[in-house]
């Protein structure tokens, strides 16, 4: 085969329909996800809920981390006319529109309607989780081996991408509209997802049905048996605090931006957008520098990138909490420049920080959570291909799906306190804890990946190819 054909071979791997499909259904997959973590949280803070009874909110979304208990059940139960996935797909997909449509005709203000949201909030949690497993079984079966990392890393942006819809476009909606206008509006981007499913076509394989010890039991047997019981456990518990503070400091960061005084047309703006686009720049990065000084390295590198951007919060909070003295600092950053500037005989340069300086400060707000999310890009990157080196064997996929539930706990049942701890002691001090609590994590990497194995680059090698 020629350069040639090798190039218009893997251009037509690249422009593919398996790879249209991986771009629609991501974005299907994501829309649920973010519509809960973000946009209900900037709603239910805009209607003048406590902070508390917002974080509490993360309880709900315990199917994520255990939607592997009943994935065996999408293998039994299916209608044979549809299809094994699609049927899932489908019934997801339309319970889905259905439960976010109904957000938009109930108000936080009546008690009943909270109650009522809290109800259906799970259900979208649960549907939304299930519809994972759907997307990703059949995923799995419409990809060939080669193209399971181009089609995987399509998925996951397209995933990130369906977050500017919540996160940006329904927060403009909603300083200029009603939010039951702007809620059914977000809703109806499940068509998207709706049509996909409609349109495609079965994948032709047989699918061999698993039960719950095959799912579950077997997997950590083989775990346990390879690694030993205390370095088995060291590995989950290492799972849980790696991104512990990360999660926590992230928990409820739209009512945080509200509460420093940015409108949610800022927020949309420069959380969604500037901090999308650091995200997806820190896992690109991530995965290369990755491959050059291997997986031990990069968790030790990149988690300490992605603690200390959590000090980007805290800097925030203090300069909101003390306007007056920030500006006295900013005056004399400008008598020492402007002073340097005339030494040197520069005579038509005058800096004027201070006078300029307004909070809340855009520009601020965009170092913060772009610092923020590039951290938490590179973490990710590394800290997913730490969970793909410890899997092996038959039970790869259900292994990483176990740890993966286990690493979406911290998010789920620790940061549903946050918002009682930011009432206690308030949000810089919350910033700080947030800071200490990533602190274990990284100390159990000189157990768990010292820095100086190199066998870990040859793991990365592996996972990236």
């Amino acid at each position: 085969m020629t350069a040639s054909d090798t190039q218009k071979s893997l251009l037509q791997r690249i422009f593919s329909k398996r790879m249209l499909l991986c771009i629609f259904l991501g974005f299907s997959s994501g829309l649920p996800f973010y519509f809960l973590f973000n946009l209900v949280s900037a709603w239910l803070k805009d209607e003048g809920i406590n902070i508390s009874t917002i974080g509490a909110f993360s309880l709900l979304t315990l199917p994520y981390a255990w939607k592997f208990v009943w994935a065996p059940a999408l293998d039994l139960f299916f209608v044979k006319k549809i299809g094994r996935r699609r049927t899932w797909m489908f019934l997801t997909q339309t319970v889905l529109l259905i439960c976010l449509a109904l957000m938009g005709l109930c108000s936080p203000k009546i008690d009943f309607h909270l109650y009522l949201i809290m109800i259906l909030y799970f259900m979208v949690a649960f549907f939304s989780a299930t519809q994972d497993v759907a997307i990703d079984a059949f995923r799995r079966e419409i990809l060939d081996d080669e193209e399971l990392g181009l089609g995987n890393s399509i998925f996951v942006n397209a995933y990130r991408f369906a977050g500017l819809v919540p996160g940006t476009l329904s927060l403009y909606m909603s300083d200029r509209m009603p939010w039951s206008i702007t809620i059914i509006f977000t809703a109806m981007f499940m068509f998207v997802g709706l049509g996909t499913t409609f349109m495609i076509r079965e994948a032709e394989c047989q699918v061999s049905t698993r039960t719950l010890k095959e799912s579950v039991v077997e997997p950590l047997k083989e775990f346990i048996g390879r690694k030993g019981v205390w370095s088995f456990l060291s590995m989950l518990l290492f799972i849980f605090l790696y991104k512990f503070g990360d999660n926590m400091a992230t928990a409820l960061a739209t009512p945080f931006y509200m509460d420093m005084g940015y409108t949610k047309s800022v927020i949309g703006t420069v959380n969604k957008v500037v901090g999308f686009w650091a995200l997806l720049a820190g896992s690109i990065i991530g995965g290369i520098i990755m491959l050059k000084i291997g997986i031990n390295k990069a968790l030790w590198l990149f988690g300490l990138a992605q603690i200390v951007t959590i000090l980007g919060f805290v800097f925030i909070t203090h300069v909101w909490q003390n306007q007056g003295e920030f500006v006295d600092i900013l005056a004399s950053a400008d008598g020492f420049i402007n002073g340097i500037a005339g030494n040197i005989g520069i005579t038509w340069f005058r800096s004027d920080l201070a006078s300029g300086f307004e909070f809340p400060n855009t520009l601020l707000l965009s170092l913060v959570i772009s610092g923020e999310n590039l951290g938490a890009g590179l973490g990710t990157a590394c800290f997913v291909a730490y969970m793909c080196r410890e899997t092996k064997g038959k039970y790869i996929a259900t292994q990483l799906a176990l740890l993966t539930a286990l690493s979406a706990l911290p998010r789920t049942l620790c940061t549903s306190r946050a918002g009682y701890i930011i009432n206690s002691v308030g949000y810089e001090n919350f910033f700080i804890i947030c800071y200490a609590l990533a602190i274990p994590g990284m100390l159990m990497l000189i157990y768990i990946a010292p820095y100086g194995d190199e066998s870990g680059k040859k793991a990365a090698e592996s996972v990236s190819g």
